[in-house]
């Protein structure tokens, strides 16, 4: 889902650029830092901090807008020594 999401905030220049910015990403690093561990993660996080953006994703792919945190939840990495 974390894909879907950062390639329907590149479907359009504004979101992608918002993204862009408050992750201080620049379209010349971002395949660099897709590769990240936790780049993923990021995505669901920008997604789910910002309702309407949200909303919007969840209507174009018709899925529950809670379903981006039940993905986030499956993507974020185990906490150490906790269980897995």
């Amino acid at each position: 889902m974390a894909v879907e999401a950062l390639a329907w905030l590149a479907q359009d220049s504004g979101r992608l650029g918002r993204f862009l910015a408050v992750c201080g990403l620049g379209p010349d690093n971002l395949r660099q830092a897709a590769d990240e561990p936790g780049f993923l993660v990021a995505v669901l996080d920008y997604l789910s901090s910002d309702e309407s953006l949200l909303i919007a994703f969840a209507a174009a792919t018709r899925r529950a807008p809670q379903s981006v945190s039940e993905a986030r939840e499956r993507l974020r990495p185990a906490e150490p020594g906790g269980d897995s």
